[in-house]
């Protein structure tokens, strides 16, 4: 796996890349919790969320946002953070021309990322999304939302409660042309203490099934 350096908006950022063999693959991005608040490239869930993509094939990317390891800048609140990730599909995709489908998956903070980046990127074709916070961040660009996806959150989590994470799932429910498929982890806090191999097992399977050609929704045609 290698270390990479690439060029981002407020200087350099740090990740880990693993490329396909195949010159098509997919490629997938995971995206850490809050830099403020201990969130890192090396974070457990997004090092197996990694993982998780890679064997399936995908070409794989995880980085730093700014501030955080080796990667310049100061924290943005968000702003440079969406512009971090956006750099970071780019680069991945100058070495990967023949990749015409990408996927992003984050996680808290990450997720709130990941989503404003597939509203920019119609190439990204999937999302997961693991405890998203729409009680601090406005998910109102969800309008409408572009891709199907994963939206999975734990039954004790206190941070962002599944009182606060249903609307945003209600509201997405009645676009049309997109599948949301929601999870629940039965007694699982933010941080899924004690339920990490359960969030995991839940993400490969709802991976596997849309690699299968399910939960989703046949894009209608444009007409040109």
């Amino acid at each position: 796996m290698p270390e990479v350096i690439f060029a981002g908006p407020a200087g350099r950022l740090e990740g880990r890349y693993q490329p396909s063999k195949e010159k098509n693959a997919p490629i997938a991005m995971v995206l850490h919790p809050h830099p403020q608040f201990g969130g890192t490239m090396n974070n457990r869930i997004v090092y197996d969320l990694f993982y998780m993509f890679q064997k399936r094939g995908f070409t794989t990317l995880r980085f730093n946002f700014r501030s955080i390891g080796r990667s310049q800048g100061q924290f943005d609140h968000g702003d440079g953070e969406l512009s971090d990730a956006a750099a970071a599909l780019d680069w991945v995709q100058s070495l990967h021309p023949d990749s015409k489908h990408c996927w992003v998956a984050g996680y808290s903070f990450g997720s709130w990322i990941g989503m404003q980046l597939l509203m920019r990127r119609p190439e990204i074709e999937g999302f997961i999304s693991i405890s998203p916070q729409p009680n601090l961040y406005d998910f109102s660009f969800l309008a409408p939302c572009p891709s199907s996806g994963l939206i999975i959150h734990g039954t004790e989590d206190r941070v962002s409660t599944p009182k606060d994470v249903q609307p945003l799932v209600d509201k997405l429910h009645t676009q049309k042309h997109i599948t949301i498929t929601q999870r629940q982890i039965e007694g699982a806090n933010h941080f899924y203490t004690n339920h990490h191999d359960e969030l995991i097992e839940s993400c490969s399977e709802y991976l596997d099934r849309r690699l299968n050609g399910e939960l989703t929704q046949p894009k209608p045609k444009r007409i040109r």
